[in-house]
């Protein structure tokens, strides 16, 4: 009787702690990730540095000024070598500020790195989307595998608490004689093995919300759990083709991959532009000023006004160039490589993502039906024993049946759900609005 009390009252405890408190839904939890997650707070600032190379790739087409002074002081002696010309020595001071500016008219390498420069900010706006779905389905993920740690913690207590009073009514029935020790042995069996079980079920459901807890920075509060009966929808076209062909053109990894081969394709380009010649306009304004000096004669201001045309043309750099070249052209093969298997992965994907919906849609109706047909059976088997026609043991295993069905219902319908967010993931088109529509299956039990 005592286990028995004691299980009876774990088992409240974990149904009475999903209602101490006001339970969070996914909105909610996803909305805490979003200014809490470290994946996604690394991904924002890497777009906020990203966004730099705009304006660097757009300085090398701008005019840029340089203002340069000095000032010094001299100090010289003459020796003559005619004795007829004394030594004579000086002191004096000599000043110059210079303004220099420069503007490029030619230059192909700075031409091919501003566009480097678009293509990088937009690439990183793409990644940026992509570490927003990441987070969606992170967070998702977390959440329902701390509802379904919950789930197991539950049935678990709840299978021990059923097995204990299987287990004392086999004790009573030994007792009285109308039951062998086999039966008693069996469910001492059962129980045990229950113990175990909910000993690793709580084990579990506290890793997954340490796991919750490390994406939105702070304790797991209570969640809100998945209603009974959720809607279950198939995919619109509720064909896999559309799917997979959408998946690979439009998958943002696919997408970063574009702009990575793009990159590289500008990268051969702004090599190649190494054996361009370069034009630039200059213009310089020097204005120097210098003491008496060591004649004792009048000191001098100078005010010197340049302006021209430069030109250079690369003739030889050792073979930089050149090598500089067949690397870009290794690394656009490698960008194309990377291209075609993000465009295989998103294909995978989307073919995973649809089948999890509609095998889902299915698993989770026969998985409905089969609880019901569980708990049918459960009923008639208890009443057997009462009459005679089945055994201990007949109860145990059709207990234990109930409780796997359970636990194979709610894992089917959240993987359900897990596949529905990853369908929409697969083809670039997963949200905030996604994340509204699955909270609105979430509801209190």
């Amino acid at each position: 009787m005592r286990r028995l009390l004691a299980s009876t009252v774990l088992a409240s405890s974990l149904a009475a702690a999903s209602f101490a408190a006001p339970a969070a839904d996914l909105l909610q939890i996803y909305r805490l990730a979003q200014g809490a997650d470290a994946v996604y707070a690394a991904a924002r600032a890497t777009w906020s540095a990203i966004q730099e190379k705009l304006p660097q790739g757009r300085a090398g087409l701008l005019p840029s000024a340089t203002l340069s002074a000095s000032t010094q002081y001299n100090d010289r002696e003459i020796e003559f070598r005619s004795p007829a010309n004394p030594s004579t020595a000086g002191q004096f001071n000599s000043n110059t500020w210079s303004l220099s500016l420069t503007q490029p008219l030619y230059r192909r390498q700075n031409l091919v790195a501003y566009e480097q420069a678009q293509t990088q900010v937009g690439q990183a706006d793409t990644q940026l989307a992509l570490a927003g779905q990441d987070l969606i389905l992170r967070v998702s993920q977390a959440y329902f595998d701390v509802l379904l740690a919950l789930n197991n913690a539950e049935l678990a207590a709840a299978q021990k608490v059923a097995i204990s009073e299987q287990l004392a009514q086999a004790k009573r029935n030994f007792e009285v004689g109308t039951a062998t020790i086999t039966d008693t042995h069996e469910a001492q069996a059962r129980y045990d093995l229950a113990v175990a079980q909910e000993i690793a079920a709580q084990n579990d459901l506290e890793i997954k919300r340490r796991q919750l807890a490390q994406i939105i920075g702070r304790p797991a509060p209570a969640l809100s759990l998945l209603a009974g009966q959720i809607m279950l929808e198939l995919p619109q076209p509720n064909q896999i083709q559309p799917w997979v062909e959408e998946a690979t053109r439009a998958s943002l990894a696919v997408l970063v991959s574009e702009a990575a081969l793009t990159f590289s394709r500008q990268e051969i380009k702004r090599n190649r532009g190494g054996h361009h010649p370069t034009l630039d306009a200059f213009a310089t304004y020097t204005d120097a000023g210098s003491g008496s000096g060591i004649q004792g004669g009048p000191g001098t201001d100078t005010t010197t006004r340049v302006i021209g045309l430069q030109l250079a043309v690369p003739l030889y750099q050792g073979g930089a160039t050149a090598s500089r070249i067949r690397e870009a052209l290794a690394n656009e093969d490698k960008a194309r490589q990377e291209l075609e298997n993000a465009r295989r992965s998103a294909e995978l994907a989307a073919h995973q993502a649809f089948l999890g919906v509609t095998n889902g849609v299915s698993q989770v109706n026969a998985l409905r039906a089969a609880l019901v047909s569980s708990q049918s059976s459960l009923d008639s088997t208890r009443l057997g024993l009462q009459v005679g026609v089945r055994t201990q043991v007949d109860v145990l295993n059709a207990q234990q049946q109930l409780f796997s069905t359970r636990r194979d219902l709610a894992q089917a319908a959240y993987n359900y759900v897990l596949s529905f967010l990853r369908l929409k993931a697969a083809v670039g088109r997963l949200s905030e609005d996604d994340v509204a529509k699955v909270n609105a299956w979430l509801g209190r039990k």
